[in-house]
């Protein structure tokens, strides 16, 4: 099941909006999955990072 995930993170001092898509079992492991790219690739703590909605595709 895909899930598409929306919100911001912060990058220096502003913050910055997203938008992903994810494959996931259910809404929690799509939360995982986003917060695991976001970090690797953004080198962003999970605590800088808000989630505004999460919704099935």
């Amino acid at each position: 099941m895909k899930f598409e995930v929306e919100g911001v993170f912060r990058n220096g001092m502003v913050w910055q909006k997203f938008r992903k898509v994810v494959e996931a079992h259910n809404e929690r492991f799509a939360l995982e999955k986003v917060y695991s790219l976001l970090g690797s690739n953004h080198k962003v703590k999970r605590n800088l990072i808000k989630i505004k909605s999460i919704k099935a595709v």
